[in-house]
Parts: C-alpha cells; sequence; structure tokens
C-alpha cells in the first residue's frame, strides 16, 4: 500500500505549499471571506492526506482490495471538496461551489467504509 503513503505525502507537500500561497500571495489580493473558504479546503485536504498515509499503513495489517475504496473516497473528496473551494476562492466561480457537498459526502463514506472494514477484520 505504498501508493497511498507516497501519494498521500505529496498531497500534503501540496497542502504546505498551497497553504504558503495562501498566506503570501493571495491574502493580498482575495476579500476575508474568500481567503477563509480557501484554508477550509487547505484544512480538509491535510485531514484526508493524512487517512490516505494511515490506509496505506494499515494496508500491511488488513486485505488491500477492501481499503482502496475509502482510499478513493478521499481522493475524489480532496478533488471535489477541497479544489471546489479553492476555485471559488480564487476566480468567484459560485456554481463551482455545487461541488462542495459532494466532496464532503465522499468523505463521510470513505469514513464510515474504513470503520466498517476495521470492525469487520
Amino acid at each position: 500500500m505504498k501508493i497511498f503513503i507516497i501519494g498521500g505525502s505529496l498531497l500534503l507537500a501540496l497542502t504546505v505549499l498551497s497553504g504558503a500561497f495562501g498566506a503570501h500571495i493571495l491574502k493580498e489580493k482575495i476579500s476575508i471571506d474568500y481567503l477563509r473558504i480557501y484554508e477550509k479546503g487547505i484544512q480538509y485536504q491535510a485531514y484526508h492526506s493524512i487517512a490516505l498515509i494511515l490506509i496505506g499503513l494499515l494496508g500491511y495489517n488488513f486485505p488491500h482490495q477492501f481499503l482502496w475504496f475509502p482510499a478513493l473516497c478521499f481522493i475524489l473528496g480532496i478533488i471535489l471538496f477541497s479544489g471546489s473551494l479553492y476555485v471559488l476562492a480564487v476566480s468567484n466561480i459560485k456554481w463551482i461551489g455545487m461541488l462542495t457537498p459532494i466532496g464532503g459526502l465522499s468523505f463521510i463514506l470513505g469514513w464510515i467504509y474504513l470503520a466498517w472494514i476495521v470492525y469487520r477484520n
């Protein structure tokens, strides 16, 4: 399950870069409300990047085929939830916000399925 450890680590590096971009560049260009939206995307990307690393570590104790689903849910959630917040914050494209709850549901589904896997094994 190295792929999830590597992927989660790279996503965390991107999280740090995004945070620095927000703190040093965006704060001068967007409103405080949009900066908070951007920061919420960073926060959830960080949580779920760490979760990907943990799934990779769990892969050494649990059957691999069961761990792919929550990992993919977290990746999809990062793309839809965090990604839509980033785009909304920097472009003010309002309709992109419709993707945010789909990403949130993906996160929730991933956590529930992960809990089920651990419970069943």
